[in-house]
């Protein structure tokens, strides 16, 4: 699972690292260009430049606002939603111990197994085959935690504590459904696609600019370039909590572990 998790963050990183070489030379052929062309440029071509390299600046900010936002919205559900759960399978398992006796032994065992499973959901990242594996494993938990749940409300079906046992039971399939929702619902790849051509192009009109007014200092565009960048990172590390540095914790889910064994 390291190394898995090591290629993941590998090509992530990958993506910034040609990003950031991208803005470099976008920013190295504007300069270039306006060198070039500066001599037959008069004013009024300079002044509509400039105007033009403050709109795609601007442009650039929103777009960057826009997918941060995005993409850290996501990431508070996704937290939030582990919370929720551990809430849920704690309050089944209060529960549960109003049931006759004949059943908390085996619901607490599989209560048991199904945090671990989940955390087992949590540990494996982005391999679609591991997630497979884990959940065909809850399908298999909920299946024989509904049975005794079914068995209980049979034997009576008056009975005040089974109806509590399985209206919490329920909410916690419905939030295994909404964590797997949640897992895949990302920033769309064409708004990332947007949001690199366009930092390429503004750096590039920056770059422009500079080559026009025949000055520049290498250590602002570098830097300038390398903000962008970490600001793109972080947006893709937001949207991908499986991977990266970011990462929405399991500690609920960890305390929920412990403290029903």
């Amino acid at each position: 699972m390291a190394v898995d998790e090591f290629l993941y963050q590998r090509s992530e990183l990958l993506v910034i690292t040609v990003l950031f070489g991208l803005l470099l030379v976008a920013t190295e052929v504007g300069f270039r260009r306006g060198r070039a062309v500066r001599a037959s440029l008069e004013d009024p071509a300079k002044s509509e430049l400039s105007t033009l390299q403050g709109a795609m600046i601007g442009l650039l900010a929103l777009l960057l606002a826009f997918s941060f936002a995005m993409a850290e919205s996501r990431f508070d559900t996704r937290r939030q939603l582990v919370t929720a759960e551990a809430n849920a399978i704690g309050t089944t398992y209060l529960r549960s111990k109003a049931l006759a006796e004949s059943y908390q032994v085996k619901v607490a065992k599989l209560l048991q197994d199904y945090v671990g499973n989940r955390l087992e959901y949590y540990a494996a990242g982005m391999e679609q085959k591991n997630l497979d594996e884990v959940d065909n494993h809850t399908d298999q938990l909920q299946a024989q935690l509904w049975s005794q749940a079914m068995d209980a409300v049979n034997k009576d079906p008056h009975s005040i504590p089974a109806g509590l046992f399985i209206s919490s039971l329920n909410e916690v399939i419905d939030l295994r459904t909404k964590r797997d929702i949640a897992r895949q619902n990302h920033v769309p790849e064409s708004v990332l696609l947007l949001l690199f051509f366009v930092a390429i192009l503004a750096m590039g009109i920056v770059g422009s600019g500079c080559g026009i007014g025949d000055w520049r200092n290498l250590s602002v565009t570098v830097t300038m370039s390398l903000i962008i960048t970490l600001v793109i990172l972080v947006t893709m590390d937001l949207d991908r909590p499986r991977r990266g540095f970011v990462r929405v914790s399991d500690q609920s889910m960890v305390n929920l572990q412990n403290s029903i064994k």
